[in-house]
């Protein structure tokens, strides 16, 4: 579904587990970072607090290695030429990072670089009129996943077990079958992910229900449960998650339409997506990405158009920090969060 970061630094040492003391990331808040572009980056991922990646509209992917002070467009030619919309980027490091372009049919693409952007190869192209892939996911290094809306009533996947440098369809007898009308949102590269080598999640939207669907075997076997997030309508659903680990989860979503209300944006589950409650205070609005703090045990962060929340309590209530527009969000290891958006806007989390 058409739909859909870096963030700042937390400088706190990991000693101060921002979060474990109740007050989440108070003195914390987001630090814009120029990157001279206009593109809307929907795609993020950050390797550390000094090194992140943006992909984006107009085919553009931007990386810096100095914290944001500096960015270098790194798009590949054939992508910008195209003006192909990227709105997942994977990196393992400042040198090799896995991209996905959205769109129906050979609009979905992966491409992918060893060597910080200098140079891509097309790795996929989707040669299918009907898939329209939405995010992807790796495990480790190796192993990672790919999703398309729903082909021959069932969710699509590609699976790779080298990088990204091939892909191949995995089966489609574990999937269960789609509601009517549902599929996933390209909203911030949320709407698959992973934890630890085997657990994988699917944010689904657009049917009766908004509901998160759970792989233990890399994508082979699914189970699926309602979210709780409203939807019943191709602009509502779950758009983003985040798992802690393969039990403790975030769902985030609403309605992406401007203006429009987002009851129960939010909902957590202890017990790895099978059971799932509403925040007892969401977020006001939708949001569209969510990321764990690491140096929280029950921090994390949930961003949207209309402004960021945080949560201090593992989601079950969400207070807001900051009203700049961002589609996604996104904290590396060594406490680096990200996020990024429309406008070029992409900004790291940072103690003031």
């Amino acid at each position: 579904m058409c739909t859909a970061v870096l963030v700042m630094g937390i400088t706190a040492a990991p000693a101060q587990a921002a979060g474990e003391s109740g007050e989440g990331l108070r003195g914390a808040n987001w630090a814009l970072k120029e990157t001279g572009k206009d593109s809307r980056f929907r795609g993020l991922s950050a390797v550390s607090r000094s090194t992140a990646w943006v992909a984006g509209s107009k085919g553009t992917v931007l990386r810096t290695v100095d914290g944001g002070r500096s960015w270098r467009d790194v798009s590949p030619p054939g992508a910008v030429a195209e003006g192909l919309e990227l709105r997942d980027i994977e990196a393992f490091d400042s040198r090799r990072a896995v991209a996905l372009s959205i769109g129906e049919g050979e609009a979905s693409r992966v491409l992918r670089t060893e060597d910080g952007g200098a140079t891509w190869t097309e790795t996929f192209r989707n040669p299918d009129p009907r898939a329209f892939y939405d995010c992807l996911t790796f495990f480790d290094s190796r192993h990672g996943l790919a999703v398309s809306d729903p082909v021959d009533g069932r969710f699509r996947l590609l699976a790779t077990v080298d990088g990204g440098r091939s892909w191949q369809p995995l089966p489609s007898a574990g999937m269960p079958d789609a509601l009517p009308g549902e599929a996933g949102f390209a909203a911030s590269g949320q709407c698959l992910v992973s934890a630890g080598s085997r657990d994988v999640w699917l944010a689904t939207g657009g049917g009766a229900a908004g509901r998160v669907l759970h792989s233990a075997d890399r994508g082979r076997t699914w189970r699926v449960a309602d979210s709780t997030v409203p939807a019943g309508d191709p602009a509502r659903g779950v758009f983003g998650l985040a798992f802690r680990d393969r039990t403790k989860g975030l769902a985030v979503g609403g309605d992406y339409r401007t203006g429009q209300p987002s009851p129960r944006a939010a909902a957590v589950s202890a017990d790895a997506g099978r059971t799932w409650l509403p925040a007892a205070t969401p977020p006001p609005a939708y949001r569209s990405g969510v990321a764990w703090h690491p140096f929280g045990r029950a921090t994390a962060l949930a961003v949207g158009p209309t402004g960021t929340d945080v949560t201090a309590d593992g989601g079950r209530t969400w207070r807001a920090l900051d009203p700049g527009s961002f589609d996604t969000v996104t904290c590396a290891p060594d406490g680096g969060c990200w996020a990024s958006g429309e406008k070029g806007r992409v900004a790291r989390l940072e103690r003031r």
